[in-house]
């Protein structure tokens, strides 16, 4: 049975409390403007009604509202909508074995529960609504979205002091749960390393309804193998042991070639799906890739 922490946890207090030192800072100083451009409203709601004018689209007459009024006869009234701001966030976020390796000071998964608690804490700052998805080869968690810094504490808590259950990814299973369980549009942070199989169909569906924004956090290790002879790899998720003779550099080539087909394959099948994504190097920091992302979508929205 894997380790659940409690979370009065004096350590997880501390992390949390120098995850939200660090992330309002990215927040007031870099994010609080790009990101209210970088994310329209869900829709439009009606907000009143006013008397028709030259020029006026004729389906926005309200017929209802005309045929009861009082004023003089051929007085017609039109409705006036604006734009929905209050956002839905959910985060989907990746508990797998996989996400437990890192080869600099941070773990993938450690990486992942600070974008995450950056995006909550934005999301709150401009009074939008959080919820989040933890999963691995199963759903570990599931918190309802909800406003205010209370429950953002308990989503940053939850993802830093639970370990799942589960090793295996099973992504297209957290995609599918997502629809069913939030039927409203949503913006959606898929934070995940996406080592795993047959999810594209699940993938479709949840960007056909939601603004869906895949966060691949990486690590250099998986992208490019040094030369350091023989090497035991296990495999974080099934276990699977074989011996690599890193050394020999047609070896080497092959293991690249199969990560960069591997990641060619995830970008095909986002663009495909039209969902957004951002990749994140565990090993340096995120500040500037995120804030780039949010300016990118900002201005390619304004536009």
């Amino acid at each position: 049975m894997s380790e659940i922490r409690s979370v009065a946890d004096p350590e997880v207090l501390r992390r949390v409390r120098r995850i939200e030192i660090r992330t309002r800072r990215i927040v007031t100083e870099s994010l609080s403007g790009t990101y209210h451009s970088a994310f329209r409203g869900r829709g439009m709601e009606f907000a009143s009604v006013r008397e028709y004018q030259p020029g006026d689209d004729v389906r926005s007459i309200d017929w209802n509202v005309t045929s009861r009024s009082t004023r003089p006869e051929r007085t017609l009234f039109v409705k006036q909508f604006v734009e929905e701001r209050e956002l839905t966030v959910m985060l989907l976020v990746d508990d797998s074995g996989s996400t437990g390796f890192g080869t600099g000071e941070r773990l993938k998964r450690e990486v992942m529960a600070e974008i995450a608690a950056l995006l909550a804490f934005a999301a709150i700052r401009n009074r939008d609504r959080v919820g989040m998805i933890r999963f691995s080869d199963r759903i570990e968690q599931y918190l309802p979205p909800r406003s205010g810094k209370t429950h953002v504490l308990r989503v940053v808590r939850d993802i830093l002091s639970h370990e799942g259950r589960g090793r295996g990814t099973d992504l297209a299973g957290a995609l599918s749960y997502l629809v069913r369980v939030q039927r409203k549009p949503a913006v959606v942070f898929v934070l995940s390393d996406f080592d795993a199989p047959d999810f594209e169909r699940p993938l479709r569906l949840a960007a056909k309804r939601h603004d869906l924004i895949a966060v691949e956090v990486t690590d250099p290790l998986e992208q490019r193998v040094p030369p350091v002879g023989p090497v035991l790899f296990e495999d974080a998720e099934t276990g699977t042991r074989r011996v690599i003779d890193t050394s020999a550099p047609g070896v080497r080539r092959a293991l690249e070639r199969e990560s960069r087909a591997r990641r060619e394959r995830l970008h095909v099948s986002l663009d495909r799906a039209g969902a957004d994504r951002l990749s994140v190097d565990a090993s340096v920091s995120y500040d500037r890739p995120l804030l780039a992302f949010f300016r990118r979508r900002s201005a390619r929205l304004s536009r």
